[in-house]
């Protein structure tokens, strides 16, 4: 019927049985949903691997399809939502182990405990007669090997061991079934305890009923969930221990730009203090270099000066009283009335 159920849901979809009034209050479930397992999504429900053993967990709130499991096996979401599942996964199944643990802890304590054996059942008193009469011969026949060895009788003597030694076996013969009994009764019960799964077993038990409990459900379920929690702590410690290395990684390149930049601002101001000490000194040359060319051609002047020998000066002088009388001359020569033009009256 389940797999019926499954095909009409794959071919006319899950609200095929619904009237028009429940399909518009109807969505339709994903894989994103609350109602879907997580766990039945990215690995194993712990609800499936128990069932109809003492572990036994009921059936599991949330939605199991295998349709959804496909649709978010081929979601673009899939890498961004294994590891949430996965962890809330991880949660449950510690949980389980913790409480297993407890219980396997407490038959160990059980197991400890030394059951004291109870003591043998009282003899019969024919048995307890016949064992009398096995004792008072040993000790009579002691004492004759005892006189002859005194006396040197060494085969004599011999002789009378061997019946004591039968004797011995007689008396043992007693006793010693009764006690067989009590030790086959405590092998058979002695018990052994499953780390696994915390089932206890009979101690050396047939192999076929030591290989049905490892095929069991309780003891293979178990299993997968501890496989489970040691491997996702493994993929945990890898994941951290190189995200560990990335970050050192990418503090140790920031490490280094900030070395090249404090490198390179310190060549540039380096740079900087150079050209400023080159323009410096090229000033305080120009400077020095203007004021030797000054020197130079103050000292040409004098030099050309003294060769002349004050000549210069007088000659500037003349043609200055010179030029004095020329521009009388011309002054007069402009007030010339012929010259413009017009005569005076008479």
């Amino acid at each position: 019927m389940d797999a019926q159920r499954a095909l009409l849901d794959e071919l006319m979809g899950a609200a095929r049985n619904l009237t028009e009034e429940e399909r518009k209050g109807y969505k339709e479930v994903t894989w994103d949903d609350k109602e879907v397992c997580g766990f039945y999504m990215v690995r194993f429900c712990p609800h499936d691997l128990f069932v109809n053993t003492r572990s036994d967990l009921g059936p599991c709130p949330r939605i199991h399809d295998p349709k959804l499991k496909e649709s978010f096996e081929k979601s673009p979401r899939h890498d961004a939502y294994v590891p949430k599942f996965e962890a809330e996964l991880s949660q449950f199944c510690e949980k389980l182990v913790m409480d297993l643990d407890r219980r396997v802890r407490r038959g160990r304590e059980r197991l400890a405990q030394e059951v004291e054996p109870a003591p043998p059942p009282p003899l019969t008193a024919e048995k307890s007669e016949q064992l009398s009469v096995v004792e008072e011969k040993i000790k009579n026949l002691l004492e004759q090997v005892e006189s002859l060895g005194e006396a040197g009788k060494v085969d004599e003597a011999e002789a009378l061991m061997r019946k004591v030694e039968t004797l011995n076996a007689e008396k043992t013969a007693l006793t010693q079934p009764q006690n067989d009994k009590v030790l086959m009764l405590g092998q058979e019960k002695k018990m052994a305890l499953c780390e696994i799964c915390g089932s206890f077993l009979v101690a050396n038990d047939a192999a076929e009923r030591t290989q049905s409990h490892v095929t069991g459900k309780q003891h293979v379920g178990y299993g997968m969930v501890r496989d489970f929690i040691t491997e996702y702590k493994t993929a945990k410690e890898k994941a951290d221990d190189e995200e560990k290395l990335a970050r050192e990684k990418e503090a140790e390149e920031r490490k280094k730009q900030r070395e090249k930049e404090s490198e390179r601002r310190r060549q540039s101001d380096s740079s900087d203090r150079d050209r400023h000490r080159d323009k410096d000194h090229n000033r305080e040359r120009d400077r020095y270099r203007d004021r030797d060319s000054e020197r130079e051609r103050s000292r040409e002047h004098d030099v050309r000066s003294y060769r002349d020998g004050g000549r210069g000066v007088d000659y500037r002088m003349r043609n200055g009283r010179n030029g004095g009388r020329d521009k009388y001359r011309d002054r007069s020569r402009s007030r010339s009335p012929v010259k413009h033009g017009y005569r005076r009256s008479s």
